[in-house]
């Protein structure tokens, strides 16, 4: 019964998505770019994340660069290397909410928070058992050293900004 509600609300909210410029695939992957670092912003990543192929993903993410709401950036130490970053019109497009986000927006905080916790715990044991990536949010992570200002990736041996301490990363592993 669970799953069933879970997978009906994912499809109402993924349906009124086609009411805007965005298939649900699109709506998706710009989802987790508006959320993710700047180290997790590649198509293989994207993929791992959504659970879908590399190929879908890259049609994906090139259809919403041509629509405005990304810009694809090549590294400049490896030109086959891409990653994606939001622009402006992207940033709108993602803050734009769906009836699952007005549902919510009904229940009061405390019943919201265990309802947050009990599904991320779901989700754990989910990518646990589909031998999934698990990601996470940077502050949350092994590697992660807190800074006055932002943190510090131990793994990648990088300085965070301190907005990035909140993002996704496909690198974290729970502390």
């Amino acid at each position: 019964r669970i799953r069933s509600l879970i997978n009906r609300l994912s499809r109402l909210d993924a349906g009124a998505d086609w009411e805007a410029d965005l298939n649900p695939a699109q709506r998706a992957a710009l989802d987790y770019l508006v959320r993710a670092n700047r180290f997790s912003r590649s198509p293989s990543v994207v993929a791992d994340y959504l659970g879908s192929t590399r190929g879908t993903v890259s049609q994906t993410l090139k259809s919403l660069a041509r629509k405005g709401y990304l810009v694809e950036e090549r590294s400049s130490a490896d030109k086959r290397s891409i990653s994606y970053r939001v622009t402006e019109a992207g940033l709108r497009e993602a803050a734009r909410t769906g009836p699952l986000a007005e549902a919510l927006a009904g229940i009061g905080e405390p019943d919201l928070l265990a309802l947050a916790n009990d599904l991320e715990g779901l989700l754990r044991r989910a990518v646990r058992a589909g031998g999934n990536k698990p990601f996470g949010i940077c502050r949350n992570c092994l590697h992660f050293r807190p800074r006055e200002e932002g943190g510090f990736c131990a793994l990648l041996s990088v300085a965070l900004e301190p907005d990035e301490t909140h993002r996704i990363c496909h690198e974290q592993e729970p502390a």
